[in-house]
């Protein structure tokens, strides 16, 4: 069985495009763009260059977005407030957290905080607990794994019956992608580190 190299870029800039228009036609309609809010705790360089990245996406489509940075030293309490700002700002539609936060935050404490309809990483407790019942539809999902269906989509496959393996289960990528798969009908293997023959599986 040969791979088939999916031409990521491509659809990004269909989406892109896409996104530009509809941020176009919602400041048309309400007088002010769309607006994300972004959180960032403490120094860490990747972090940094992903909020970069993010806010950078958002100004080619037209977004308005702010950064919250805050020291590493930020206590849970100047974090949570940060979060409840967002939430009240009327032109803030969308919020995120950058993750990983400091040891001393409590990040499902953090994560909870943010309002529901503005949760557009898809990491609030009911959001992930939505995906994962049957029947029910988050109000948003994590934007990795449903980059990852949007590219299975693109390339005309339909998982439903499908074998499908996901590599890893963390809170943000693997465990979420597996419980859309599994949404989508695939039948689902999830190999992480304790996995014996992680290559047997992929085959």
């Amino acid at each position: 069985m040969t791979a088939t190299i999916i031409d990521g870029r491509q659809v990004a800039d269909k989406m892109q495009a896409e996104i530009t228009e509809q941020a176009a036609a919602f400041e048309e309609k309400q007088g002010y763009p769309p607006g994300l809010g972004v959180i960032l705790v403490g120094e860490d360089p990747a972090s940094q260059m992903y909020v970069r990245m993010k806010r950078r996406a958002c100004k080619r489509a037209g977004i308005h977005s702010i950064a919250i940075d805050l020291p590493a030293t930020a206590t849970q309490d100047e974090v949570l407030q940060a979060v409840k700002s967002l939430n009240d700002d009327p032109h803030i539609h969308g919020i995120l957290v950058q993750l990983p936060m400091p040891d001393h935050i409590d990040e499902e404490t953090v994560l909870s905080a943010v309002s529901l309809d503005k949760d557009v990483d898809g990491f609030h407790p009911i959001n992930i607990g939505a995906l994962a019942m049957k029947g029910r539809t988050p109000t948003f999902t994590p934007a990795t794994p449903t980059g990852c269906m949007v590219l299975i989509d693109e390339v005309g496959v339909d998982p439903s019956g499908k074998q499908a393996v996901v590599l890893g289960r963390s809170n943000i990528v693997g465990l979420p992608a597996a419980l859309m798969l599994i949404k989508a009908n695939a039948t689902v293997t999830v190999c992480h580190s304790r996995t014996p023959d992680i290559a047997a599986e992929v085959r």
